[in-house]
């Protein structure tokens, strides 16, 4: 086993430890102190020497000493150092944490910029991931806490998190070991398939659900079915059969009586004339108009050809209007940009050179400059201000030129165009001329074309279609009463037909509904009995966790002397719920256990973890006044205790007391609350035993 002791843990403007040492000596021991003088300091110092952070896991915390006035001590060092004995080698870790101050140019104060730390190993300075890798081999930083403080596993760790460390120390167990530890589990693995016990349990109470509802419609869906069926009370099929075929038979004789009234001969005759003459009227009238209308097509197409000629010149002229625009824009711009470029070189031409005063002392010692070196820089200043003013003003006349000149140009290109553009309208203003004269010559001829109504051969064939007409309507006039009552006579035989056929529908649907009942029944019995059969899986489901259950504490709690652990708590619905609650002589660690039981059974959990992990630490037990007699522990104990009041001290320490303090009660009393103003540490009376 790896065993880490604690031998010296030093601490200097530390969260207001001035300067104190805590001389562990690899032993148990006690540091007494009333509250408020600094035994968490120590505790969060150990943790912040180790892992940056204090003894309740928090990062960001103040560790500065604050004075008098409130306020934090500034260009202190804030150091904690400890001497540890790592399986009896001595290990020395140190940690510095310090302001960093810097005086900025030209200022006569420093200003404060933030904070370094500084990390040594053994006395040397090393980084801080060298540091924190030196930390690392001696203990990882979640098994530290779990094996030196007796009330992380209870207080930080959430459920899921103590049931993991449980079960990675004690080891879970498998399906296969519970269902052979019961025989009333043996068709388990078959149910279950590829599923889960807690995927099968949802299954099964989604599955359960399903069917209860399934079943619950059946009876509902019976009584709408019982609703739906007809009332056949007095019929017979037989019968109805027989009625129905003799109604069909009817109705076929009476459709062909009908057939015959209306397919009068004479009409067809007729009809099929009036065909023949309304033929004979369209070609009179196209020979009358023919040549009239092919002229009138023939000067449309001429027509819109001119027009699509206007179209495109419309365009040209669009187009030629868009360039003219553009490059009037372009002469802008080329005309503002050379008035720019004079107005610059203006500026430049105008500028002299000024002569600046150097700093003629030497900027490396500090002496005075030789004339001839002065009198140089000056040259060499003027030299340079002349090109470059030479430069700008051969750049600003050459961009100057350079627009006016292309200014210049696109004047003389938009003179071109406008002309260019003139031409164009006076031959669009000759195209429209021309499509206006196609346009008024299609009227002409479309106003020349001959009214056929006019035409003698026409009119008299327009005669013979009205009368042809007329004799059409006197003798469907004379077929239509026939037709009437062949009709009424006809709908009376379909509706007693339809009458029947309404009748032996009822009776199908009797038959349906009878058939859809029994369907129904036989559904609720196989639903029944599936839900039956759920109801068994559900219990066999239910049994393998509570045998889990009891194999799985039984093996946890077997590894702890004091600590018991409920992994599972019953639900009011007869279900099981996950837990991890500790538990010491029946009492839940959560709720009722007093401070005394909650130390003794985390040191009981530290050892077993010590066991497992092949590790032991400094055990820190704030509140340790509070248990009468702790439990022996693998790791060395540091107990931080409030001494008794005075008062509460036995009386033999009182008399003591008194004694050493001139034979009176308020001057002992006195001296004992001075003593305990201050931290001491004491080596503990009894030597650390190994726990068994």
């Amino acid at each position: 086993m790896k065993r880490i002791e604690l031998e010296d843990l030093r601490f200097r403007n530390f969260k207001g430890a001035r300067d104190f040492a805590l001389k562990a000596g690899a032993e148990d021991t006690d540091v007494f102190g009333d509250n408020a003088t600094g035994k968490t300091t120590l505790n969060d110092g150990w943790h912040w020497l180790l892992f940056d952070k204090d003894s309740q896991n928090k990062s960001k915390f103040s560790i500065k000493t604050i004075g008098k006035d409130g306020n934090e001590l500034h260009q202190l060092e804030h150091e904690v150092e400890g001497v540890l004995i790592v399986n009896g080698r001595r290990r020395t870790l140190r940690k510095v944490h310090k302001e960093t101050w810097t005086k900025k140019r030209g200022s006569a104060t420093s200003d404060f910029t933030g904070h370094t730390t500084d990390y040594h190993v053994d006395g040397v300075p090393v980084k801080k991931g060298e540091y924190e890798s030196e930390v690392a081999a001696i203990i990882d930083e979640d098994t530290f806490k779990l094996l030196t403080n007796p009330n992380y596993f209870n207080e930080h760790l959430d459920k899921k998190k103590r049931r993991d460390v449980l079960l990675t120390v004690c080891g879970d167990i498998s399906d296969g070991d519970v269902i052979a530890g019961n025989q009333a589990l043996a068709a388990l693995p078959d149910i279950l398939g590829d599923r889960t016990i807690e995927n099968h349990q949802k299954w099964l109470a989604s599955r359960k659900s399903e069917l209860n509802k399934e079943i619950s419609t059946i009876p509902v869906r019976i009584d709408e079915v019982y609703r739906s069926m007809p009332d056949t009370d007095g019929m017979n099929e037989q019968q109805l059969t027989a009625r129905l075929e003799k109604a069909k038979a009817a109705v076929s004789s009476k459709e062909a009586e009908l057939s015959r009234v209306q397919n009068g001969g004479e009409v067809t005759v007729k009809e099929n004339r009036l065909r023949e003459i309304e033929g004979e009227l369209q070609q009179i009238k196209n020979d009358v108009q023919a040549d009239s209308l092919r002229a009138v097509a023939d000067m449309r197409r001429v027509a819109a050809d001119k027009r699509r000629k206007v179209e495109d010149a419309d365009y040209d002229i669009r187009s030629a209007e868009r360039r003219i625009q553009g490059i009037d824009q372009e002469i802008t711009d080329h005309s503002n940009n050379y008035q720019r470029m004079l107005g610059m070189w203006k500026t430049v031409d105008a500028e002299r050179f000024l002569l600046e005063h150097h700093d003629e002392s030497c900027a490396a010692c500090g002496q005075a400059l030789p004339a001839e070196k002065v009198k140089a820089a000056h040259d060499k200043a003027e030299a340079n201000f002349n090109r470059s003013r030479s430069e700008r003003l051969e750049e600003y006349k050459a961009k100057g030129v350079a627009s006016k000149n292309e200014a210049e140009r696109l004047k003389a290109e938009r003179d071109r165009l406008d002309k260019e553009l003139e031409g164009l309208r006076e031959v669009r203003t000759g195209l429209r001329k021309a499509a206006d004269a196609a346009d008024a010559e299609v009227q002409a001829l479309q106003a020349a074309v001959q009214d056929v109504n006019d035409d003698p051969a026409y009119i008299a064939k327009q005669e013979e279609v009205r009368a042809v007409r007329e004799e059409i309507q006197r003798l469907r006039s004379e077929v239509q009463q026939a037709v009437e009552q062949t009709r009424t006579e006809l709908a009376g035989l379909r509706e007693a037909a339809a009458a029947v056929e309404r009748d032996i529908s009822k009776l199908d649907m009797v038959k349906s509904a009878n058939e859809r009942i029994e369907q129904l029944k036989q559904q609720e019995k196989t639903l029944a009995a599936e839900y039956e059969r759920l109801e068994h899986e559900d219990y066999l489901a239910a049994e393998f966790i509570k045998t889990k259950v009891s194999m799985l504490e039984s093996k946890i709690n077997s590894k702890f002397k004091l600590a018991r652990f409920r992994l599972f708590e019953s639900q009011i619905n007869g279900g099981i719920k996950e837990d991890c609650e500790t538990l010491y002589e029946g009492v839940p660690y959560s709720s009722g256990l007093n401070n005394a039981g909650r130390i003794n059974v985390g040191l009981d959990i530290i050892n077993t973890l010590s066991e497992h992990y092949g590790v032991t630490a400094p055990i820190f037990i704030d509140n340790a006044e509070a248990v009468t007699k702790l439990i022996a522990t693998h790791g060395q104990k540091i107990r931080l205790i409030v001494p008794p009041a005075f008062d509460n001290l036995p009386a033999e320490a009182r008399s003591h007391l008194i004694s050493q303090n001139g034979g009176t009660y308020e001057k002992a009393a006195a001296a004992w609350k001075q003593q305990n103003s201050k931290l001491r540490v004491e080596r503990a009376k009894n030597a650390r035993k190994e726990a068994v």
